[in-house]
């Protein structure tokens, strides 16, 4: 932007003088508040594209594993911009005929212009591989369940089904998320909203295990106390026969149950995450006794996760190929369940373009967007923090290619 202000009045040299000082701090003035907008209005558009564009490869990928096609990965590794701020001024004087009498020209402005550099990596290799098709571990559904997302969106995305157990951990059967058996999915929507709804009920804990596991045990001596406060965490207790042992308190697997884990003895939470222990990684524990609320239908098992690609396959394929079904919660459940529609992710297929607030991504002739509920916007937000969480580091994982403007 630039401005030029004539002026007619009468100059010493003084007065000029004190003009172009003038001049040169409303220079300094005018560069200073065209930085800080343009700085702002900057980070906060690139931010917004990034995030489009997140969305839109989500889709993309959506809409290949619908075809069976293979999914490809691309993110965003740095955007470096770099700015010029360039200021101007300039004074001219003209002499009018009347003595003593000047017209001072004064013109000043301010530009901004930045030159922006992307880095966009395509995520490959082996590492990324393994992590693509590796069951997602307990962990990812931990934070998010912690972290207050529903439980029935979180698991009807992360879950490939029901593990059942024995109260030995022995595995029983297995009720699959898939609706091509229909009498396994029923069961584990059924499974799934009995969940829901105790949640709902605030009658459902979700924790991880905390008990006194044994480190040290027949001490014939009291341990001394200098000992263990080098050892910190550790405690000591005196057996009947008079012996003595050491113990240690030990953060184990997370447990889902419809009772207080707390209220067990120690030795009863050691054998439930001995029992989880034994599971693989991608399993959480799930125990829902009788005598409890919700104990008229009572399970004990384990959900177990799928892999990132095994949910975008899921998805995709459940547009039209595979499709779910309205499941009714079993009359056992107490109290509401929530949100409860037929489709885990709803993904509309359409020959037109929606409108540009929708996340949209075009294949194959056709155009693949997000379905407008809240449901469907909290599994799409799942969905995306989970590709964070595979993802992980991208450093090692392929070659940057540098777009500069």
């Amino acid at each position: 932007m630039g401005h030029s202000i004539p002026t007619n009045m009468r100059h010493g040299r003084g007065s000029l003088v004190c003009s172009m000082v003038g001049v040169v701090m409303s220079v300094f003035f005018l560069a200073g508040c065209v930085g800080p907008p343009a700085l702002r209005s900057t980070v906060i558009g690139y931010d917004k594209i990034t995030n489009q564009l997140d969305q839109e490869l989500m889709l993309l990928n959506i809409a290949r594993a619908h075809h069976m096609g293979t999914p490809h990965f691309t993110v965003t590794g740095s955007i470096a911009a770099t700015f010029d701020f360039t200021t101007n001024a300039g004074a001219s004087q003209r002499l009018a005929d009347s003595q003593g009498v000047d017209f001072l020209d004064l013109n000043w402005g301010a530009s901004a212009s930045e030159k922006p550099t992307f880095s966009i990596i395509p995520v490959s290799g082996e590492e990324f591989t393994k992590r693509l098709v590796s069951p997602l571990p307990e962990s990812a559904y931990s934070v998010l369940v912690f972290q207050g997302t529903d439980i029935p969106v979180v698991t009807r995305l992360m879950a490939a089904g029901f593990d059942m157990q024995n109260r030995k951990g022995h595995f029983e059967r297995f009720i699959a998320n898939n609706p091509q058996r229909s009498n396994d999915y029923e069961e584990f929507r059924r499974l799934t909203m009995h969940l829901a709804g105790l949640w709902m009920t605030q009658n459902l804990s979700v924790r991880d295990l905390l008990f006194d596991e044994v480190v040290i045990e027949g001490l014939k001596n009291q341990p001394k106390g200098e000992d263990l406060w080098k050892a910190q965490g550790l405690k000591w207790w005196l057996n009947p026969d008079g012996t003595w042992k050491v113990t240690r308190r030990t953060k184990g697997r997370m447990l889902m149950s419809n009772y207080d884990p707390m209220s067990l003895t120690h030795h009863e939470r050691y054998e439930l995450n001995e029992i989880a222990k034994n599971n693989p990684d991608n399993y959480v524990m799930v125990d829902i006794r009788p005598d409890y609320p919700g104990g008229d239908f009572p399970f004990f098992g384990a959900i177990k996760l799928r892999s990132y690609l095994d949910i975008l396959f899921f998805v995709g394929q459940g547009i039209d190929t595979i499709e779910e079904f309205d499941v009714a919660k079993d009359p056992r459940t107490p109290g509401p369940t929530g949100d409860n529609p037929c489709r885990t992710l709803t993904i509309k297929v359409t020959e037109t373009s929606p409108p540009p607030a929708v996340p949209t991504a075009h294949y194959k002739g056709k155009y693949y967007s997000l379905g407008d509920s809240l449901w469907d916007q909290k599994a799409f937000a799942v969905l995306s923090i989970l590709f964070q969480v595979t993802v992980t580091d991208v450093s090692q994982v392929g070659i940057p290619i540098t777009i500069s403007k």
